[in-house]
């Protein structure tokens, strides 16, 4: 039986996440899957969000990336890239609530901290 319909979390994933076995789990776990639709299948539910938030995600990415440098990130062992990801993480939000509260345009750079 799947969960709830108001306790579920919606997930966005790529339109390779797909089949019938999958699907049946993530839907039993209370998961809401919206996806692009795959070649031959009827438009799914969602469609008119990815376009605006493929770009936010690739803004996202492209921070990741190049101002928190997570290509080179220098762990070892799984915890060991959770953490140094969870740090720089937390120092762009950081960052990113600082320039707000001083009022500043540009929020999201870590440029004045030195980084």
């Amino acid at each position: 039986m799947a969960a709830a319909r108001e306790h579920r979390q919606i997930t966005i994933a790529d339109k390779d996440y797909y089949g019938r076995v999958f699907e049946a789990r993530i839907d039993y776990a209370g998961i809401e899957l919206l996806r692009p639709a795959r070649k031959g299948e009827k438009p799914r539910a969602g469609q008119r969000f990815f376009n605006p938030l493929r770009q936010v995600i690739e803004s996202v990415n492209a921070t990741f990336k190049g101002q928190l440098d997570l290509e080179r990130h220098g762990g070892k062992t799984v915890a060991g890239v959770c953490a140094r990801i969870t740090q720089r993480v937390l120092a762009l939000t950081a960052a990113i609530w600082h320039n707000d509260r001083l009022g500043l345009t540009v929020r999201r750079s870590l440029t004045a901290y030195g980084h």
